[in-house]
């Protein structure tokens, strides 16, 4: 009997757990509500829904492939584990001082985050390390003798250590780390050095101290998620998306479990680049909407764009700043509290608000008859008629439209003194809003012009959203993948085995030094091939370097990409140009007179995948004919309008079907508003394009 390949991927969202099954090249997709007491029973609830629609059984899985949330929100809601917080001495503070910027400048109450290890947590030690890597002060052996002994006693559930450049030299927090080992092997300890080795000691502190906070968590979390699979029948490995768009192996994962934040908004990057690079379209907008938040992130040249710095928790209306920010590896994206669970309520200028509390599987919104009371953006959807109470998920979960409706009336329309439908409008008009600012802010802040892009979107919520969406922000062109609904589990299966090395090197170019350069990235390379191949095997692998760098007296850098070689001195020209290049992209300028410095340094090797199919976008189509009819609030025009109502598995390629129209599958329903067409393709994608651009309809 031929050996089945079997490969599965699970992304546990804020409100639903998403699993796509490709058997073989045939793919299988399900979803169940988040089970946040038990994340892994609503893992093997998904796998055995997707594994009876494809008739295999849970031991006939080659592989597992997991994204999680559950860092995200154990840092937000303070779920970690009881941590200490080793520094050098005089440096205690940093966590609590950290840049002294004022996020909200003029706000006098200004109240900055709290850290996650309080004063009494944190403990110095006397040592040091210059910029450069050269020991000032090594550590006393009776003082850290001391230290550990009264660490250990206090009972803590991980140690976090960060030093003073350590990023140049580790070897006074290995000796920490050493020291800890051989008094309490039990102890989970995480040293910023190996964590994140780059300059700004209050990043790196926090990321080390993030770390060490959610890593008992999260082994214990992945031990039990292993286990239970084996009881299952599942002997298959399993593997962990990471925040920067790529597998690791699971203990990896438990190691720098910080790597994990953005996993599964990571994998819908990843699943929307794919189409982007089957359609050679250079320029797109990834729109990923769930449950409870939405994801916007910029894909060019087949690749979303990624940063080395993430801010989680952000505590002030979402401002910049306000939160806590982490060196580590991450597809940049701007991530709003705008889902299907997202909760609306009135202020007190009788104004509709919309998030970013959320109502989340438990209880869920207001018409999923579980308890929930507040309307949510699910609710308005269903009382627009957006949505089919009797087909949402699949008729897994029928929808209460009395109930959404007396949630809407009395938590929205009666204190704005507006009716049903215009309290429903609202709170979507609200939330596409908010969602059109950020990515307008996002698009700009890159130095892109928005109405130049193609929006692909996926997730539960997006394809409800983002017809909406394009109209506001001006933009032609829409894509709705196949398994839109289930997007970032997809991503997973399309995802290498990847593995960021990192480290702060501080160099400037008048003094450029190729050996020294050449050394740093050969280590890099070779730490990170490590990791890929602790996950892969021995596979052929890319290379990718990027130089992070800056004008002289700046306080932030730019990625530059460059190339892995063996550099010499008359490359510091190309080095210059790259950076201008980008600086000028970017800014719209160069600053002349002006020396140029790079701060940090990354390598990310990644097993090499097959190039993606080309396909050629239908942008015409043959109308087809409409049998079935559903009445929904067209928001572009204010006004409820017949739609045609079809269902997209008979959608063939070359099918056109003119708005207003609602194209409906078990896991999301694409609103095709009255001024598009959608054209359904050859890969089963649905494209909607402006009727006014259209050459033919």
């Amino acid at each position: 009997m031929t050996q089945k390949n079997a490969r599965i991927g699970v992304d546990i969202g804020g409100t639903f757990t998403d699993i796509a099954l490709d058997l073989d090249g045939k793919l299988f997709t399900g979803k169940v509500l988040t089970n946040y007491t038990q994340p892994e029973q609503a893992i093997l609830d998904g796998i055995q829904l997707v594994c009876k629609r494809a008739n295999i059984t849970a031991n006939e899985i080659t592989t597992v492939i997991h994204g999680t949330t559950l860092v995200t929100n154990s840092l937000i809601e303070r779920r970690g584990a009881r941590t200490a917080f080793i520094t050098s001495e005089g440096f205690r503070d940093v966590v609590e001082m950290r840049t002294e910027n004022r996020f909200e400048q003029y706000d006098l109450n200004l109240t900055l985050p709290t850290p996650l290890v309080k004063r009494t947590d944190r403990y110095t030690l006397n040592e040091r390390i210059s910029s450069s890597g050269e020991v000032l002060t090594e550590i006393d052996t009776a003082e850290l003798n001391a230290l550990v002994k009264e660490v250990v006693a206090e009972g803590y559930e991980a140690i976090a250590v960060g030093f003073i450049h350590s990023y140049a030299n580790d070897i006074n927090e290995v000796q920490v780390q050493k020291a800890f080992a051989k008094a309490a092997p039990e102890l989970s300890v995480s040293i910023s050095s190996h964590v994140s080795p780059q300059m700004r000691e209050f990043q790196r502190f926090n990321t080390v101290i993030a770390n060490a906070y959610v890593r008992p968590q999260v082994s214990d979390y992945l031990g039990r998620l292993v286990k239970r699979l084996k009881e299952t029948g599942m002997t298959c490995p399993v593997f962990m998306m990471h925040s920067a768009g790529g597998l690791i192996s699971v203990d990896t994962a438990s190691e720098f479990p910080v790597r994990l934040l953005e996993s599964g908004p990571a994998g819908g990057a990843i699943f929307a680049a794919k189409f982007a690079s089957s359609y050679a379209e250079n320029q797109v907008l990834s729109f990923d909407m769930g449950g409870t938040t939405a994801k916007i992130c910029l894909i060019e040249g087949g690749k979303p764009k990624t940063a080395n710095t993430f801010e989680v928790a952000r505590t002030y209306r979402f401002a910049k700043g306000s939160g806590m920010p982490l060196s580590t590896p991450v597809v940049e994206m701007v991530e709003i509290g705008a889902g299907g669970g997202s909760i609306a309520h009135v202020d007190d200028m009788k104004q509709i608000r919309v998030g970013p509390k959320s109502a989340a599987s438990e209880p869920g919104p207001a018409c999923y008859q579980r308890g929930g009371e507040n309307p949510t953006v699910t609710d308005a959807n269903l009382l627009l008629g957006r949505l089919d109470p009797d087909l949402f998920a699949g008729g897994d979960i029928p929808l209460s439209v009395p109930l959404a409706s007396s949630a809407m009336m009395n938590k929205v329309a009666l204190k704005a003194e507006l009716d049903e439908q215009q309290a429903a409008f609202g709170v979507t008009e609200v939330v596409d809003e908010n969602m059109a600012n950020a990515a307008r802010v996002h698009t700009v802040e890159n130095g892109k012009e928005i109405s130049n892009f193609t929006m692909i979107a996926f997730g539960g919520g997006a394809p409800l959203h983002a017809c909406r969406l394009c109209e506001k922000l001006d933009m032609n062109y829409l894509i709705i993948p196949p398994g839109a609904g289930v997007g970032s589990a997809i991503g997973f299966l399309n995802a290498p085995f990847s593995y960021e090395a990192s480290k702060g090197m501080y160099q400037r170019l008048s003094n450029f030094d190729p050996e020294r350069i050449n050394l740093l990235l050969s280590e890099l390379r070779a730490e990170a091939l490590a990791f890929v191949k602790r996950g892969a095997g021995e596979v052929e692998t890319t290379t990718q370097v990027q130089a992070f760098m800056r004008y002289t007296g700046q306080g932030g850098e730019i990625g530059i990409d460059i190339d892995y070689k063996d550099y010499v001195a008359d490359d510091v020209d190309a080095f210059r140009a790259k950076f201008e290049s980008g600086y000028h992209t970017l800014f719209g300028r160069t600053i002349d007179g002006l020396g140029i410095e790079i701060t940090n340094w990354s390598i990310t090797v990644a097993s090499k995948l097959a190039p993606s199919t080309p396909m050629t976008l239908r942008r015409s189509g043959q109308q087809i004919e409409i049998t079935k009819t559903r009445e929904f609030f067209d928001a572009a025009i204010r006004k409820v309008v017949t739609a045609g109502e079809v269902e997209r598995s008979r959608l063939a390629p070359g099918d056109a079907v003119t708005g207003p129209a609602i194209i409906v599958e078990d896991e999301t329903s694409t609103v095709v508003t009255s001024g598009y067409t959608v054209i359904a393709q050859d890969d089963k994608s649905m494209l909607l394009v402006n009727k006014k651009i259209m050459e033919t309809v």
